[in-house]
């Protein structure tokens, strides 16, 4: 499910509104040749060119493919030419037209990603690393169902997990988005999409996933639940799963997306490194 990780360079093909707070930019070029996908919420690090440059440049990567030394000579980089690097999932591959998708959430000029992405026209070039699997694993015949959970930065993976699910897999889906206008079209048989509308809340503040989660009526039998979004969310569905709906730990993938109060840029706080280390020993 890896691949040795490569920085390839892509560049902007078409763009396309999915919702009003969410752009689909699918991205070709010659790079993308050499792409191969390892899971349905597979995840890339994009990098976004500083004000001036025409393409992104970072390190070359060493050629034992140690990316811990290659991430350390990418941040000596001079802060006005490191390039922005964020994390986002390829929602889907096309490999016989040499394309890919990313959905990006559009929320102002407040982080590069966003702003970039509300600006992109195609011939746009970024950087990307990558893909890397996030937190899936193959559907077993010992599972009886699944539960997805996530915000709107997690729809892009939902979507494609549900999309990979076996024929005859039932499946609940609980999303959080800003109302009715941001719902995405999730449908196939045996998979419920419930919607959960925070309204003028902003984003991570509210409490609805969890609400719905703590109040859901989870089928009997083993299930498996895969949970995304912002990371103080993802902690407390997690809990209630594990601690009200009697969940194993295992049996529960969980990867917090963004931070509240934190931008990617900024170090993991201790409870980031607490569930990574939590993550590494289930593994």
């Amino acid at each position: 499910m890896s691949q040795p990780y490569a920085f390839s360079l892509i560049e902007v093909l078409r763009c396309e509104p999915v919702t009003p707070l969410m752009a689909r930019v699918t991205f070709g070029g010659e790079d993308l040749r050499n792409f191969t996908s390892v899971a349905p919420d597979q995840q890339v690090k994009l990098f976004f060119p500083r004000e001036g440059q025409g393409a992104p440049s970072v390190p070359p990567m060493p050629e034992d493919g140690d990316v811990g030394r290659w991430h350390a000579a990418y941040l000596a980089m001079p802060d006005d030419v490191r390039p922005w690097m964020r994390s986002y999932t390829i929602r889907a591959h096309r490999p016989e037209a040499n394309e890919i998708d990313i959905d990006f959430v559009l929320h102002g000029d407040g982080g590069p990603a966003s702003r970039w992405a509300g600006a992109a026209r195609p011939g746009d070039v970024l950087g990307m690393l990558g893909p890397a699997a996030a937190r899936y694993r193959e559907p077993t015949s010992a599972e009886d169902w699944w539960l997805l959970v996530g915000d709107e930065t997690a729809l892009p993976a939902i979507g494609a997990l549900v999309e990979a699910l076996p024929e005859g897999t039932r499946a609940q889906v609980f999303a959080e988005v800003r109302d009715a206008a941001e719902e995405q079209p999730i449908a196939r048989p045996g998979v419920d999409v419930a919607w959960i509308h925070r309204g003028s809340v902003p984003p991570g503040r509210g409490t609805g996933l969890v609400d719905a989660v703590r109040g859901a009526r989870l089928p009997s039998g083993a299930g498996f639940a895969w949970v995304a979004g912002e990371a103080s969310m993802v902690r407390a569905v997690r809990r209630c799963l594990v601690d009200e709906h009697a969940l194993p730990k295992s049996a529960v993938a969980f990867t917090g997306y963004w931070r509240l109060s934190a931008t990617q840029d900024a170090p993991p706080t201790e409870e980031d490194l607490a569930d990574a280390a939590e993550q590494l020993a289930e593994t």
